[in-house]
Formats: structure tokens, sequence, C-alpha cells
């Protein structure tokens, strides 16, 4: 289990290092300017389906179908045939009404804004159907008990925008965020090659093949299988995906503010990610086909056991990652960011957006590994009702915080909205169940640990001041 953790973990920061690089580049070259945002605003679309798509979403409601089906290669093709024919006309649709599509996504803006961030939408959203590729190609990887190239391969959209950013350096900031619009979609170009390359290495091909060659004779037969699949997907891929779209609502509700409020939100969720992807989402992808197979044979006992290790394995690390990043988020922000059109007032405000995303990193990750339990046993429907209550705590929280405390507000109403995820998430779960990981004797050690971590933060933050 830990090899897989471990394997997607270093994936996983080999990327976001990577972004972190791009991230500064961008900050020194754009700032928190009307670019900067209108940039971020053109890219959430993609990055949202990027998310869901390659984050597990699309693989905690594709692979226990495929698993289950008696006609894979037939099932998988047609699968993948439907979603990207629908992913293509979405694309078509935004590429002859952008500017519909801007102001879709950023409500708050004027028509100068939006004369200026539709083109830029319309490049963009043309990851939509590689990143879903990349995404259909992963799944089959992982299926095989591969994952070192899914985990890997996302830092190629990373390696282009830093090389678009770089020829872009002594450009004007609407042809810099031209170069990165077409920067992210020959990043997913590159990585959709990469996933090909080592499914053929593999062999894994002649299964793609395979449901091309027999789609017709074998189509009737998998009608059930596929209608099933349906009929779980969706609420699957909402029940999974609620920060997702807490992290849009956030960017849409952004941009009513000053600008750059949209870039503080994208620069401190950045940071937040990082602990969340590195810790919690590789091992939710890690787990996820272990458990499944546990439980399908009925070995509930090892699936619960595995289940009980990697929850004190989050607990550790996420909870170090909550209270140092609390705590040294001006020094982490100005660190990463303060340079160049980044101003020390934007490293304030960022660092304070940070902090209020910190305050639900513990209950969002634990939330990833308690919920795919529910996907193993297919009961996505549940997911997806915690997923709406999810979001409309947000929206609620959101619209109270949003006048007090700006752009904070909007992140501190999705640590709130997690937290109670985090709540409903165990009830589905099994109090009973919950009850006997926590009372586990590594609760007193989590206990210690926390307050020894807190104390020697505080004592070398005041050293250091």
């Amino acid at each position: 289990m830990f090899k897989s953790i471990f394997t997607n973990a270093a994936g996983i920061l080999f990327s976001r290092v990577l972004g972190f690089a791009r991230d500064v580049m961008m900050a020194s070259q754009l700032g928190a300017s009307i670019y900067s945002d209108i940039f971020f605003i053109a890219f959430k679309l993609p990055n949202l389906f990027r998310r869901i798509f390659a984050e597990g979403a699309f693989t905690q409601a594709f692979l226990p179908s495929f698993t289950r089906s008696k006609h894979k290669a037939v099932f998988s093709v047609t699968v993948f045939a439907l979603f990207l024919g629908v992913i293509v006309l979405m694309c078509l649709l935004v590429t002859f009404f952008p500017h519909i599509s801007a102001q879709a996504i950023a409500l708050g803006y004027d028509e100068v804004q939006i004369e200026l961030a539709a083109p830029y939408v319309a490049i963009n959203f043309w990851y939509l159907p590689l990143i879903f590729a990349v995404t259909f190609l992963g799944t089959l990887l992982q299926y095989r008990g591969h994952f070192a190239t899914t985990a890997y391969a996302t830092g190629l959209l990373n390696v282009v925008m830093i090389l678009a950013l770089w020829l872009a350096r002594d450009l004007d900031d609407a042809t810099m965020v031209e170069y990165l619009s077409y920067g992210v979609v020959l990043g997913g170009v590159a990585q959709l090659l990469v996933h090909l390359f080592v499914l053929y290495r593999l062999k894994l091909h002649p299964l793609l093949l395979g449901g091309v060659r027999y789609f017709r004779r074998k189509a009737p037969r998998i009608r059930e299988e596929r209608q099933r699949f349906y009929q779980q997907f969706f609420p699957a891929v909402w029940g999974n995906s609620s920060a997702q779209f807490s992290a849009f609502l956030d960017t849409w509700l952004a941009s009513f503010l000053a600008a750059g409020a949209v870039s503080y939100l994208y620069y401190a969720n950045r940071v937040f990610q990082l602990p969340l992807a590195l810790f919690a989402i590789a091992t939710s992808i890690a787990l996820f086909p272990k458990v499944s197979r546990h439980l399908k044979h009925g070995d509930e006992a090892k699936a619960r056991d595995m289940l009980r290790r990697a929850f004190w394995f989050l607990a550790f690390l996420l909870t170090a990652s909550t209270i140092g990043g609390i705590i040294l988020a001006p020094e982490i922000t100005a660190l990463l960011f303060e340079r160049g059109a980044f101003t020390c007032n934007d490293t304030a405000q960022t660092a304070l957006v940070l902090q209020m995303y910190l305050a639900g990193l513990l209950p969002f990750g634990l939330s990833k590994l308690f919920s795919l339990w529910l996907y193993a046993q297919q009961r996505q429907s549940e997911a997806a009702t915690i997923a709406t209550w999810m979001l409309g705590t947000n929206i609620l929280f959101s619209l109270a915080l949003i006048t007090p405390m700006g752009a904070a507000g909007l992140a501190l109403a999705t640590s709130l909205s997690g937290i109670i995820g985090f709540i409903a998430t165990v009830r589905a779960f099994g109090y009973r169940y919950f009850l006997e990981i926590i009372t586990h004797r590594f609760s007193l050690y989590w206990l210690l640990g926390t307050v020894l971590f807190t104390a020697l933060l505080l004592l070398l933050k005041d050293v250091l001041h």
C-alpha cells in the first residue's frame, strides 16, 4: 500500500514543485493584476475539469464498473467515445461563443474585462478533451497497478507553461497571457503522448483496439453495464469534486471584488492544494483499487485495516501541514511569490487567504479517505448528497463572509463547508467504525506530537523575528 502512496506522492511533489516554479515566474511577471486575474479566469474551467478527472473522481466512478464488466474492451471504448464526443462539442460551443462562456465564469466582470478574457477562455478550453483522454488512459494503467506515469506526467503541463513564460518574458501582459494559454493546450498534448507510449509499452493497446474492433458485435451485451455506470457516474463525480466546485465558486464570487482578489485566491489555493494532493489525494488514489478488490471479495476486515493505517498516516501529516502553514503563512507566501510585480501587500492578502484555506485541510483530506469507502461500495448517491450539502453551506457561508472579510471570507467559507462534509462522510462511513479508528493508541501520539510541534514552530517564529 505505502509503495503506491509514495509513488503517487513523489510524482505529485515533482509536479507541484514545477507548478510552484511556474507560479513564481507568473507572480513576478504579472503580479496580482487584471491580466493575472484574466488568465486564472480563463484557466479556471479547464483546471476544474483537470482536478475532477485527474485527481480521482473519474477513476473512482469508472474503475468499479470496469472491474465488474464482462466485456471490458467494449465497455471502456464506449465510455471513452461518448465522453470525448460531449467534451469536444462543449469546446466547439465555447470557441464559437467565447464571450458568453467568459461571462458565465466571471459574472462580476464588465464588458471591457469580458472582451479581454474571452479569447483566452476559448484557447484554454481545448485542454479539456486532452486531460480527459489522459485520465482515461491513466485509469487503465492504474488497473494494471501502474501509477508512476500519471503521477509524473502532470509535470509536463508545468514545464510547457514555464517555457511559455520564458519565451514571453519581454512581451506585454496580454501577449504573455496568450502564450500561457497555448502552453496549457500543448502541455495537454505532451501528457497524452506520454500516456499513449506507456500504454503501448505495457501492451494495453490491444484492449482499446479490441473494443473498437468488436464494438458493433458486443455493444448490445453491455447495455445494462453501461446504463448502471451512467447512473453512478454523475453522483460519483459530484460527490468527489465538492472542493473543486467550491474553489470555482470562490473565483466566481471574487470577480465581484477589487482587482487582485482572484489572484490572491489562486496563489493561496495553490499552496493549500500541495499537502492535500501530496498526502490525501495520493493516498486515496493508491488505496482505492486495493479497497475495492477487498470489498469485492468480501474481505471487509482487511479493507478496514488498510483504511485505519491510512487514516493515521494522513492525520499526522495533514495536522503538521495545517499548523506549519497557518503559523508560517506570511513567510511561506513571501518566500514563494514576493518578487517583481508581486508586492508586500499582495503577500499579506494572500497569506490571510491561505490561513483561512488551511483551517479546512485536515477535514478535507480525511474526507477523501472515508469517501473512497463509499465509492468502493458503489454508494455514489450518498457521496453526492454530502457534496450537495457541502456546496449549499459553502454558498451560504460565502455570501455571509464576502462583505466583511473579502477573499479571506470566501476561503474560510470553503473550510467551514469542508468540516461539515467531513462530519457527514464519517456518519455515512459509520460512527462505530470511526471510533474504533480514533481510539487507537496512535491518538495519544498524535495529540502529543501536535502540542510539541505547535510549540516548536511558535518558538522558531519568535526567534526568527
